[in-house]
């Protein structure tokens, strides 16, 4: 098979596929609009978020068998008329779920010690000690909203701290022995901390709003390691200034662009208040990137192509 790799990743793709018998070739700066010049001649399709593989690029994929995407996301492929066509569809939320679980705790315990402000202020001379008092996440209930690969490894991760947790998801009975699964109105009134892992579906963009947030019956730190445009920025930025969301950890934005590689070209009024926030946390949508899952990306989707079509 031929196998057209659209972004950089592990060299290890490249090697097992070339183990495999695949044909190998890479393009990784030609414009969507070149590549479907010459996409029917491939059988596979390597990428991250460089572009969206939209209809019309499935339909010039005339001898598509599958699509590796190396990431945990499939919202830049149209799923549905990839399954039409029978390409088979591989991402790899298993190979980034332990970063993404770590990535998360520290952005929580960061932010309950006001680990950012105090290095900021220190850097500067400044020595304020009770200013930057902490808040223990010892007694305190976590909530996880979306209980798949990246809600069950946060919730391992918790495991050595005295808290409850709880998770919240569409699908019944996945709740474990790391997290209990309960009804949005019990995990609106018991959560201190709420942890966003869900994937972007009509269903969850735009899901935290102003409603959501005004429902729930304690102020509460809100992380999001998940997708930037489930959260309703504005919304945050108001329940922020309220004190009814205490901090808040983004590693993602509403405004990124969707190939999830570029700062936004815009910076609205609401990111500039996020930018100058002491209660809040910025990541560049890095919670699942590490050198270790990088590797681990890479080989999952090796291994799920190769079950398939060796």
């Amino acid at each position: 098979m031929k196998v057209l790799h659209l972004d950089t990743n592990h060299s290890l793709l490249i090697e097992q596929f070339a183990e495999l018998g695949f044909e190998n070739h890479q393009d990784y700066t030609s414009t969507k609009e070149e590549v479907e010049k010459k996409i029917h001649d491939y059988d596979g399709i390597i990428i991250r978020s460089r572009f969206t593989i939209d209809r019309q690029f499935l339909e010039k994929a005339t001898n598509l068998k599958f699509i590796g995407r190396v990431g945990a996301g499939l919202e830049n492929i149209d799923i549905e008329y990839a399954k039409y066509k029978e390409v088979f569809l591989a991402s790899a939320p298993e190979g980034n779920r332990n970063a993404v679980g770590e990535h998360t705790l520290g952005m929580l315990l960061s932010l309950m010690n006001h680990m950012g402000r105090a290095d900021r202020q220190v850097r500067k001379g400044k020595w304020k000690r009770e200013q930057n008092r902490g808040v223990e996440l010892d007694g305190k209930t976590v909530g996880i909203i979306g209980y798949g690969n990246m809600g069950k490894s946060f919730a391992k991760k918790l495991r050595g701290f005295d808290v409850e947790v709880i998770c919240y998801d569409i699908i019944g009975g996945v709740g474990d022995e790391n997290a209990r699964q309960v009804g949005i109105m019990e995990f609106q009134q018991r959560s201190d901390v709420v942890s966003l892992h869900v994937p972007q579906t009509e269903q969850t963009m735009g899901m935290i709003n102003s409603e959501f947030i005004g429902k729930f019956h304690k102020p509460f730190w809100l992380l999001n390691t998940a997708r930037g445009k489930c959260v309703v920025t504005d919304d945050l930025v108001e329940a922020l200034k309220s004190g009814k969301v205490l901090g808040a950890g983004l590693d993602v934005l509403e405004y990124e662009k969707k190939s999830f590689e570029n700062m936004f070209a815009q910076k609205p009024k609401a990111f500039k208040y996020l930018r100058k926030a002491k209660n809040v946390l910025l990541t560049p949508h890095v919670a699942g990137w590490t050198v270790e899952s990088k590797e681990k990306l890479a080989q999952t989707i090796v291994d799920k192509v190769k079950a398939r079509f060796s």
